[in-house]
């Protein structure tokens, strides 16, 4: 009995020190920040995904002055490795499959956030040179007055039996479309290196004259042109959220399979404030952080271990809705298929379009 009680005393005053000791950094991060007063992104603009929120709290809470420059995940990288003498951002914000490029090509430095923990082991670099800060995964997007007395398709089997059009949008030029062919390739009992499954699905709906080439965009839905989309979780709510009549969509996550996704930060190797961008990181990464992702329909990383206000939990689906997704396993596999996949497409489902 006194071994256990001297392990379990052991055991909390280990953690009590670790605890002291990661705010002692923290503080002193925070004034090493507070020192530099400024953080410069790229691909982090206000109106996406809410960091609008999070730029106004840093400059609120740390006194951080900001400016963003919006790009591509590529140009980002590139413009670390082109600036790497006179760098002008600090942090940036790219898609998942860019995280490890990013380090491959030795543009980052590392950064773990004192909630690092709560990430998943898929969705972060064991080196913490990127992680996953929020997710996106392949959902529907309907329009139930469309649907020609269909009933609302809840999985992709559905998708076969209906009397609407589906659109996907272009598998050649979007990562939406392409993770979309997965999602539906996953479902099927395909994988990364197998799409046929899906392929079948599609050159099915073809042959029915319901693949829609419309890209699954708010315009087109706002025409009416739109039947039921495949698009990201986060681009379906917030479409929804601006249209006239919000009632008349319905927005979830195909229940027997989707994809799941991210954007991850990764800060500048040679970033002039590298402070400022760690503790952009960490923030990013509390409960206020991931809170103002939220605000902006994208469902963050940590979701099941924060408590999210009423008015913000609203804007996402519930979690019950993401336990069939799945994260890529085989990043490598991916981008070899990906890049067939618009041949494949053109030969096996555009060939079938009446």
């Amino acid at each position: 009995m006194k071994k256990l009680f001297l392990a379990s005393l052991l055991g909390s005053t280990i953690a009590m020190c670790t605890a002291a000791m990661a705010a002692d950094d923290l503080k002193t991060l925070e004034a090493a920040a507070k020192a530099e007063g400024a953080v410069n992104s790229v691909g982090m603009p206000d109106d996406w995904a809410n960091w609008k929120g999070t730029w106004e709290d840093l400059a609120k809470t740390y006194g951080l002055k900001h400016i963003d420059t919006d790009m591509s995940s590529a140009q980002e990288i590139a413009k670390f490795a082109a600036e790497k003498d006179n760098a002008s951002a600090d942090i940036g914000d790219v898609g998942a499959a860019f995280g490890p490029i990013a380090v491959k090509q030795g543009v980052v430095q590392p950064y773990k956030p004192t909630t690092w923990d709560q990430v998943p082991p898929w969705a972060k670099d064991k080196d913490g040179n990127w992680a996953l800060a929020y997710t996106g995964s392949i959902a529907f997007i309907i329009n139930k007055k469309l649907l020609h007395g269909s009933e609302v398709p809840t999985k992709w089997a559905d998708l076969k039996t209906g009397k609407y059009k589906v659109s996907i949008g272009d598998v050649s030029t979007a990562a939406q479309a392409a993770n979309g062919v997965l999602s539906a390739a996953l479902a099927n009992g395909g994988d990364e290196k197998n799409l046929k499954p899906a392929l079948l699905l599609f050159a099915d709906l073809a042959k029915q004259g319901r693949l829609s080439m419309s890209n699954p965009v708010i315009g087109a839905m706002e025409k009416g042109e739109i039947e039921v989309g495949v698009v990201w979780d986060f681009n379906g709510l917030s479409y929804k959220a601006k249209m006239a009549n919000p009632d008349d969509y319905v927005v979830l996550i195909p229940s027997d399979g989707s994809v799941i996704s991210g954007y991850t930060t990764i800060i500048n190797k040679y970033a002039k404030n590298p402070n400022a961008a760690k503790l952009t990181r960490e923030y990013i990464f509390s409960d206020a952080g991931q809170i103002n992702l939220a605000k902006g329909n994208a469902r963050p990383i940590r979701a099941e271990h924060i408590t999210l206000p009423d008015d913000v939990k609203s804007k996402l689906l519930p979690n019950e809705q993401y336990k069939n997704v799945k994260p890529i396993k085989d990043a490598d596999a991916w981008e070899k298929t990906s890049k067939a996949l618009p041949q494949m497409w053109n030969e096996e489902v555009i060939v079938e379009m009446k």
